[in-house]
C-alpha cells in the first residue's frame, strides 16, 4: 500500500509514514552536510585551482586543514552529567541515577551531545524492556524525526525512525499517542516507495515517547548547528591553504627568464624539437648557465613570500575563533601558549558561558526523558516531578587547590557539606558512599582505641577498669611505676 491521499493532515499510519519520511529526508540532508565537515570528509580539493590537480594529482586527496571538530568538541567536553535531583526525596535521585546507569548513558549522553552540537538536534526514545525497566536510547537525527502539533512547541503529534539493517532492508517505526506501528519497505519504483501494512502495538504511555534533544533554539523551533556560520570560513581556509601548496610548487623558487632563444616552429620535426631541447637551459637543476646564442639573455624573478598565505590563514582562524567563542589558544594562535591564572579564566569565559547555555536546552530534554522513564515504571509521582533538574559538572576548568579554597570560603557561609562536595565534582553516588566510609572509619578508630588504650586501675579495688567502664570509687590511677611514686610523694606531702 502507498499513501493514497494528497494534502491535509495525515490520518492513517501509512500516511504518517509517508509524510514523516519526506520530512526526515530533508532533515537528513541538512545534518549530513555538517557531519561531512565534522568527520573531515568535506571535499577540500574542490576549492583549489586547476593547477593543483595538474601538479599534485591525488597526492593530497586525504589532506584536511579542518577546525570543525574542534568547534564541537570544545563544547561537548564541558557537558558532563553527574546526576539528577528529582525532587525533595533523595531516594528518587538514586532511582534516576540507576536508570541512567542501566542505559549506559555516561557514554551515550556524550555521543548525543556531540551529534546535537554538530547537526543541531538528535532524539531520545523512551520505552520499556521485557522486565519493565525503562530504556532511554539516544538516536541520530539522520534516522529520527518528530512532528509537533500545529501551534505547539512541546506537544508531539508523531515521530518516525527509519533505518536500514545490515541486510539492506529498510524499516520504519512510527510512534503515535494511540499506538506504535512498524513496517518494512516492500519495493521502490522511481520516487514511489511502497511500505508493507504496519504492525500495531499499543502505546501504554498515551503520548509520543520521543524527546527531541535540541541545540540552542529560537521560538521558531529551528535548532541550528554550531558549524552553521563556521563552514564558509572553513572553506576559505581550505582554499587559501590549497593555493599556498600550489605557490610552494611554482613560486617558492626563483623563476628564471630566457630571451633571445629562437623557438621551434609549430610544425617542427622531431629532430628540430630535440635540437631545441638541447639548447634549452634546465633552470631548475643547472648551477652554471651557458648560452650558445650571442643574443640570448636571462634574468630571474625572486621567490614568492609564502608568509602572506600564513597571515591570511591566521586572520581567518581568528575570525573563526571570534564567531565560535572558542579561545584563541585552542587554535594555537599567538604561538599556542595557553594563558594562566586569571588570564585563562577571562580567555575561556565565552566558551564557559556557551556551555552553560547549552546545559539549559539539553537539561530540559534529559529531565523530560527521565520523567517518561518513571512513567514506564508506573511511578506516576516521579513522572510528574516538574521540579527535576540535571546536575552538571562545572564547565570551568580550575585547579583543585583554587577550587578547594573557594569551597572553604563557601563553608564559612554555612553551605552544607554535601553541596560543597557536589561543587567540587563528586557524583551523588560518591557523596552517598562518603557517609558509609566515614562510619567505617570511625568504627575502626574506636576498635583500635579500645585495643591499644592504656590500662586504668581502680584505686579502691586495685583491679583494671574495662574500656568504657567507670571506676567504682576514687580516682582512676594509671598502672605505671612513675605514677605510683608520684602518688606516694603527694600523700607524704599532705601528711
Amino acid at each position: 500500500m502507498t499513501v493514497g491521499r494528497m494534502g491535509g493532515r495525515p490520518e492513517s499510519p501509512l500516511e504518517w509514514i509517508g509524510w514523516l519520511e519526506g520530512k526526515l529526508s530533508k532533515q537528513r540532508a541538512e545534518v549530513r552536510k555538517y557531519s561531512a565537515y565534522y568527520d573531515s570528509e568535506n571535499k577540500t580539493l574542490s576549492y583549489a585551482q586547476q593547477k593543483f590537480s595538474e601538479v599534485f594529482g591525488d597526492l593530497f586527496v586525504g589532506w584536511r586543514d579542518n577546525f570543525c571538530p574542534l568547534i564541537v568538541d570544545s563544547i561537548s567536553e564541558r557537558l558532563r552529567v553527574q546526576g539528577f535531583r528529582m525532587g525533595p526525596e533523595e531516594e528518587a535521585d538514586k532511582d534516576a541515577t540507576e536508570i541512567w546507569q542501566y542505559n549506559g548513558l555516561d557514554a551515550e549522553s556524550n555521543s548525543a551531545h556531540i551529534d546535537t552540537l554538530m547537526g543541531g538536534l538528535s532524539a531520545l526514545v523512551v520505552w520499556g524492556d521485557e522486565d519493565d525497566m525503562p530504556l532511554i536510547s539516544p538516536e541520530s537525527a539522520e534516522e529520527v524525526v518528530v512532528q509537533y502539533e500545529p501551534g505547539s512547541r512541546r506537544k508531539r503529534a508523531a515521530a518516525l525512525k527509519q533505518y536500514t539493517d545490515d541486510w539492506g532492508t529498510e524499516h520504519a517505526t512510527l510512534w503515535l499517542p494511540a499506538g506504535v506501528y512498524t513496517s518494512e519497505l516492500i519495493s521502490t519504483d522511481g520516487h514511489r516507495r511502497v511500505w508493507a501494512d504496519p504492525k500495531y502495538t499499543k502505546n501504554p504511555l498515551g503520548k509520543v515517547p520521543v524527546v527531541p534533544l535540541l541545540n540552542r533554539t529560537r521560538l521558531s523551533l529551528l535548532p541550528f548547528s554550531e558549524l552553521a556560520n563556521i563552514l564558509p570560513v572553513q572553506d576559505a581556509i581550505n582554499k587559501v591553504a590549497a593555493d599556498a601548496l600550489v605557490a610552494s610548487e611554482f613560486a617558492a623558487f626563483p623563476q628564471r627568464i630566457l630571451a633571445g632563444i629562437e623557438q621551434p616552429p609549430d610544425d617542427a620535426s622531431d629532430a628540430e624539437l630535440e635540437q631545441a631541447r638541447q639548447q634549452m637551459i634546465r633552470a631548475y637543476i643547472d648551477r652554471i648557465l651557458t648560452l650558445d646564442s650571442a643574443d640570448a639573455k636571462w634574468g630571474q624573478f625572486e621567490a614568492a613570500d609564502l608568509k602572506n598565505y600564513v597571515v591570511l590563514i591566521d586572520m581567518l582562524v581568528q575570525h573563526m575563533a571570534s564567531q565560535s567563542r572558542v579561545p584563541f589558544h585552542y587554535f594555537l594562535l599567538n604561538g599556542g601558549q595557553a594563558p594562566s591564572g586569571e588570564s585563562i579564566t577571562a580567555a575561556e569565559a565565552g566558551l564557559v558561558a556557551k556551555a552553560r547555555e547549552r546545559m539549559l536546552h539539553f537539561g530540559e530534554s534529559w529531565e523530560e526523558a527521565l520523567r517518561l522513564a518513571f512513567e514506564v515504571k508506573g511511578d506516576m509521582s516521579r513522572a510528574k516531578a516538574y521540579s527535576a533538574e540535571v546536575i552538571w559538572a562545572d564547565p570551568e576548568y580550575r585547579s583543585k587547590a583554587q577550587l578547594a579554597d573557594a569551597l572553604l570560603k563557601m563553608k564559612e557561609l554555612d553551605v552544607p557539606s554535601k553541596q560543597l562536595q557536589e561543587e567540587y565534582g563528586y557524583t551523588p553516588t560518591q557523596i552517598a558512599r562518603f557517609d558509609t566510609m566515614r562510619e567505617e572509619e570511625m568504627k575502626r578508630e574506636k576498635e583500635l582505641a579500645d585495643k591499644y588504650a592504656p590500662t586504668v586501675i581502680d584505686m579502691a579495688t586495685g583491679k583494671p577498669v574495662k574500656p568504657g567502664q567507670q571506676p567504682a570509687r576514687g580516682e582512676a590511677k594509671p598502672k605505671s611505676p612513675s605514677d605510683k611514686s608520684a602518688s606516694v610523694e603527694r600523700q607524704k606531702a599532705a601528711a
